[in-house]
């Protein structure tokens, strides 16, 4: 393949630098959280839950800073003239870029998994080696999607600031989404939305799980068997729990006496997963090889 060298260099690249032990590091000390709560919800498998946990919040922001200047240096330093006179198409180079980030980021993320996993096997026992490896390759995904969006705002951007404006935007976007969400909703139906009693809304609740993580909650709650919702397992485990409350969106909570329509399916999370994947790549694919890089 023409474009692995490039990849393979991206890679060493992000392996030699401090970003990525740098994140993996915070999604260990995050993700290990042990609690009653936790137990409560998924017992044993509390280990694979401190995935999901420690991706929550550090991943989306870490994975953008560490890929959304991948093409803005090489234009600064102006390396990319020398890139595009290599024998290879501006395709294959940017699926270079996107190869390489992923594989140093997905194994940096991946080391920090097996320390959870370590931690969590010594302090609790075993766990489902199934359910684990599903968590896993819904992680891997995640990854995959934030380097496209990292390497997208990088082929749409001119310098380091426009772009690092970006990315924290999103996260921003990302962090406050269900009060977004909420607003927005309560701005079109006119009916306010309170979180400890949420309405029966389809549009509602698919809103909530439209972003990547919204959707990987989603996924790996399905996964664990904990319930239908974009917030984290233990939010999740106290809202469904009889006799308690907490402002959370969580589907068994408010269909309760009523059908939850097709598209809440858990399952269709990786449909939303798999959208913010491709779509990105193509449109970075159609700017990179039809726009001006230089």
């Amino acid at each position: 393949m023409q474009w692995s060298p490039l990849a393979r260099s991206e890679c060493r690249t992000v392996l030699t630098s401090k970003g990525a032990w740098i994140l993996a590091v915070l999604i260990v000390l995050k993700g290990f959280s042990p609690t009653y709560t936790g137990w409560g919800a998924v017992g044993q498998n509390i280990t694979i839950g401190y995935i999901q946990i420690g991706v929550s919040l550090f991943l989306p922001i870490g994975v953008l800073l560490l890929t959304y200047q991948s093409l803005i240096s090489e234009r600064t330093s102006g390396s990319i003239k020398f890139l595009l006179a290599l024998p290879i198409t501006r395709a294959q180079l940017l699926f270079g870029k996107v190869a390489g980030r992923f594989a140093a980021i997905g194994a940096s993320i991946l080391a920090a998994i097996l320390a959870l996993s370590g931690i969590g096997l010594i302090e609790h026992g075993g766990f489902s080696v199934l359910q684990f490896v599903e968590t896993v390759l819904a992680t891997l995904l995640l990854i995959g999607v934030f380097v496209v969006l990292g390497i997208l705002v990088s082929t749409v951007t001119q310098r380091t600031v426009t772009a690092t404006a970006l990315a924290f935007a999103y996260f921003l976007t990302d962090l406050f989404w269900d009060s977004i969400v909420m607003k927005l909703y309560t701005a079109v139906a006119g009916v306010p939305v309170d979180p400890y009693n949420a309405p029966a809304s389809g549009p509602l609740f698919l809103a909530l799980r439209l972003t990547p993580g919204g959707a990987y909650n989603v996924l790996t709650n399905w996964i664990l068997g904990v319930g239908n919702s974009a917030e984290l397992l233990t939010t999740v485990y106290i809202k469904l729990k009889p006799g308690t409350g907490i402002n959370a969106f969580v589907v068994e909570a408010a269909f309760e006496s009523g059908a939850v329509p097709w598209y809440l399916h858990p399952a269709l999370s990786l449909a939303i997963l798999l959208a913010w994947l491709v779509v990105p790549l193509v449109l970075a694919r159609r700017l990179f090889t039809r726009g001006d890089i230089l």
